[in-house]
């Protein structure tokens, strides 16, 4: 796969972890699949520091770090759309998922982790990213972009379960389908959904 992100597809990862070994490991895991690692940081704020300086398309963020943890770093990196956050979590950290969710936080990782682990991760973090930026992109206030990622997401949902689509390819329909037929996201979804009531509304009348 190395070579399968040839040049400017390469993905820039900026990786925070204050175990060297661990570190070391994380970052030739990710150059063996193909991404460029373009910053190390043994603590939070260099890895904040870092990300505002090299803006790279991902940080992988330790949880426990010494002077700022990953937590108060994701929220700052996360909270500036400097890029999408992975975070790193022992086993016994599990309970800390849901703060590191609500600090921003795209996807996590529990260690010890694989190869195998680490790039679906890493891709769900950066396809996610990518979804709200342009979701934001289209809905300028708060209140209307927040449902306009619930009626998404649940059209999402709606095209995994009737097309078996995965996650990703879901949202790329509906947002080419939006372009292709000048509507915003919102409307393609809110119709997805209407159909799907009306498709389930038949099978009651029928049953």
């Amino acid at each position: 796969m190395a070579d399968t992100q040839a040049g400017a597809d390469r993905k820039r990862v900026l990786i925070a972890e204050d175990e060297a070994l661990i570190r070391l490991d994380l970052a030739e895991m990710l150059v063996e699949e193909g991404y460029d690692v373009v910053g190390e940081a043994g603590d939070g704020e260099t890895a904040v520091r870092l990300a505002e300086d090299l803006r790279p398309d991902l940080v992988i963020l330790d949880i426990k770090m010494p002077i700022m943890d990953g937590l108060a770093a994701a929220e700052r990196i996360a909270g500036g759309r400097i890029a999408p956050v992975v975070i790193l979590t022992a086993f016994s950290q599990r309970d800390l998922v849901e703060r590191a969710r609500a600090a921003g936080a795209m996807a996590y990782l529990v260690k010890p982790f694989q190869k195998s682990d680490l790039v679906p991760a890493v891709e769900i973090a950066l396809s996610r990213y990518s979804e709200i930026a342009a979701l934001e992109s289209e809905v300028a206030g708060l209140t209307d972009r927040l449902e306009t990622r619930k009626s998404v997401e649940r059209a999402k949902g709606e095209l995994m379960t009737k097309f078996q689509m995965t996650e990703p390819q879901a949202f790329k329909w509906i947002q080419r389908t939006a372009m292709d037929h000048r509507m915003t996201m919102r409307e393609v979804a809110d119709r997805i959904l209407a159909e799907g009531q009306e498709a389930g509304g038949a099978q009651t009348a029928t049953s």
